[in-house]
């Protein structure tokens, strides 16, 4: 069992955070939630789950909603005593999802104006996995020069972009494929999506 932590910014694009965060734990995984106020409205716009901002009664609601245990918890974003604004109790691998681009370009330039920026800058220094999954389009000159900054730092840069190859029939396939995606990218066995080369 690891922890990972999962940050849930104001991109479009909610559903891939919470399917994320589900497979997660039925995986076995410790999950912490990292939820910025305009991703906490996204979610409710999106996918109808309402989450307050109370971030206590918020982890309630969501231990609700993955029927989860303590394995799942949820920290202010401006909680820097919480365990993973440290690098002494750095999480295995964190994943911003979605990642909006003003989020991705205050972690490219190194900012910690909250937790969720201060964690993202705690995993690169550690030498920890930071995956983060932009869904926004089309891309301007400063989002590239972001995403390749971050690149160059050992982030891995995951856009929400489904592939096609296994004939997706529902938007859950299409969510599936880019959560599997990012699975993949942290070694967590899956079988969201059948594999290139591989029979139905």
């Amino acid at each position: 069992m690891s922890r990972m932590l999962v940050g849930i910014t104001g991109a479009s694009g909610a559903a891939y955070g919470l399917r994320l965060v589900r497979e997660l734990l039925t995986a076995g995984h410790e999950v912490a939630v990292l939820l910025t106020d305009a991703g906490r409205k996204v979610v409710r716009l999106e996918t109808g789950l309402e989450l307050p901002a109370d971030v206590g009664r918020s982890q309630e609601r969501l231990r609700q909603y993955f029927d989860a245990d303590t394995r799942l918890c949820q920290y202010a974003l401006d909680d820097f005593f919480a365990p993973v604004a440290s690098g002494t109790s750095a999480p295995q691998a964190m994943i911003v999802c979605p990642c909006s681009m003003g989020s991705l370009g205050r972690i490219a330039a190194g900012l910690a104006d909250n937790l969720l920026e201060r964690a993202a800058d705690v995993v690169l220094k550690e030498g920890k996995k930071l995956i983060l999954v932009p869904r926004e389009t089309p891309l301007n000159a400063i989002h590239l020069e972001n995403m390749l900054r971050l690149c160059r730092t050992g982030a891995v840069i995951l856009p929400a972009m489904p592939g096609f190859y296994q004939q997706p029939q529902t938007v859950g396939d299409l969510i599936d494929f880019v959560v599997g995606k990012v699975l993949d990218q942290l070694g967590v066995e899956h079988r969201l999506f059948g594999r290139w080369g591989e029979k139905a």
